[in-house]
């Protein structure tokens, strides 16, 4: 049973996370930094936030879920019309073909939901009129919503910010070192951008497996400008909670290393985070991170290679002190 390392790093008690090893299941925070976890126990719609949903999802399907939105309803009132009678409908050709009777309905419901209206096809009677009053109502509400989803996608602050994509334990002062390097992707330009590290790992209290969480220090957390990338290093000494432990002790422990970074963006006026994770699959063990970023050929910029950030090179490790998780 491991024992954790009796030191000035003490655990931290109110991560929100579980500390039972039998509750969890897999990582605790996902690569994109959405925490891996799933509710129950309340009806669907009330633990889901539609308006965050859309906000949140991908773009394909967010465009896939107004194209469905958008074609369900010209069925369905396409079909109401096709029920209340086609006659119904001044400038429909009706040949008692039913398939295109629906094409017309069809494509006279999208020219009234979009409230585009060519006049081609009008409505004629009190029933027809009541359908298609309610059918341009319900196009312009949902219209102005998929305008206003589409406005706040465009407008939401994010930090935009690429991690590497292994964890590396890299020789650093004569000693051993945690890296991970960042950099931000788009034209934003972050200022005042501080960085966290919280270390999850199993270890042995009262002849119990618990997990424990350590914030670890980093010998930069702050800095006013993040222009090129950034390399987070938490230096493993004496006060580490991973001093002397071993490859084969992170393992054991299932180590699970929580990044967070914030920052202000010049161009939201904002604060932005962005949150990732690193498991023991993801840890290059005696590795160097290799340059990103170079002179330009005439001299007068600096050109950051961002395909370039995960790129690390084998090296030699300080010998390991002796383990401070002991079984």
């Amino acid at each position: 049973m491991m024992q954790p390392k009796r030191s000035r790093f003490k655990s931290i008690e109110n991560t929100g996370f579980s500390t039972s090893n039998n509750t969890e299941g897999g990582r605790l925070t996902n690569k994109d930094g959405s925490i891996n976890l799933h509710k129950t126990g309340i009806p669907f719609w009330r633990r889901t936030s539609l308006y965050h949903l859309l906000l949140r999802m991908k773009r394909w399907k967010f465009f896939l879920s107004v194209f469905l939105f958008y074609t369900v309803m010209n069925i369905l009132f396409a079909s109401v019309y096709l029920i209340i009678g086609i006659e119904n409908l001044k400038g429909i050709h009706d040949d008692k073909n039913l398939l295109n009777n629906f094409q017309q309905a069809f494509f006279f419901s999208s020219q009234t939901l979009t409230t585009v209206g060519y006049g081609h096809i009008s409505p004629v009677s009190l029933g027809a009129n009541i359908v298609a009053s309610l059918e341009s109502f319900i196009g312009i509400l949902s219209f102005a919503l998929v305008t206003g989803l589409l406005y706040g996608r465009f407008t939401r602050p994010k930090a935009y910010i690429m991690f590497s994509r292994n964890l590396l334990v890299a020789p650093h002062k004569g000693q051993r070192a945690i890296m991970v390097r960042l950099a931000t992707y788009k034209d934003n330009h972050l200022t005042d951008v501080e960085a966290q590290v919280t270390l999850s790992m199993y270890t042995g209290v009262d002849d119990k497996k618990v997990r424990q969480f350590f914030g670890l220090p980093l010998e930069i957390k702050k800095i006013n400008s993040l222009a090129l990338s950034w390399t987070l290093v938490h230096l493993i000494d004496e006060e580490s909670p991973l001093y002397g432990v071993s490859y084969e002790d992170m393992r054991d422990a299932d180590l699970e290393f929580l990044y967070h970074i914030k920052g202000f963006d010049d161009h939201f006026s904002n604060t932005v985070q962005q949150r990732t994770s690193y498991v023991f699959s993801e840890i290059a063990y005696g590795a160097k991170f290799t340059p990103a970023f170079h002179r330009s050929g005439d001299s007068t910029t600096t050109i950051l290679e961002l395909d370039r950030l995960s790129e690390y090179k084998d090296v030699e490790l300080p010998d390991v002190e002796k383990s401070a998780i002991n079984p």
